[in-house]
């Protein structure tokens, strides 16, 4: 099951338990947030496809953090004037984690995630130095 929806002037394809990241949305981390644009929505049997929106489709989200891009240079220079601008740019972001997309009675909630089995002395593997092979 999964959906199609419209945040920021982008599309994402989610489905429960996702990972995306959007341009900036208000809130503060942890709280949930509802994306109401949804263009498309899935159960694995039938497809259904708003014009433009669909009615009744629900994707529900909880933000994770907010955070800053990699800086981006814009650089510009005129040959032989030594004229020349450069200047540096870092996009605001917001990581969401996709909880829930409902339609009509049916629903899809994201699972607990599951915390890592902490490994013992024993399982690791050994570690061989190229001077002993």
């Amino acid at each position: 099951m999964f959906a199609v929806i419209k945040t920021g002037g982008k599309q994402y394809r989610v489905a429960a338990n996702d990972v995306i990241t959007v341009a900036t949305i208000e809130g503060e981390a942890g709280s949930a947030i509802n994306f109401g644009e949804v263009l498309l929505f899935t159960d694995g049997d039938a497809i259904q496809v708003g014009a433009p929106l669909l009615e009744g489709v629900t994707v529900s989200g909880e933000i994770v953090d907010h955070g800053r891009a990699k800086k981006v240079i814009a650089f510009k220079k005129r040959r032989r004037q030594n004229s020349r601008r450069k200047r540096g740019h870092r996009q605001h972001f917001t990581t969401v984690r996709i909880t829930e997309i409902g339609f009509g009675g049916k629903s899809t909630k994201a699972e607990p995630r599951k915390a890592k089995a902490s490994s013992s002395e024993g399982d690791a593997p050994a570690v061989v130095s190229p001077a002993s092979a």
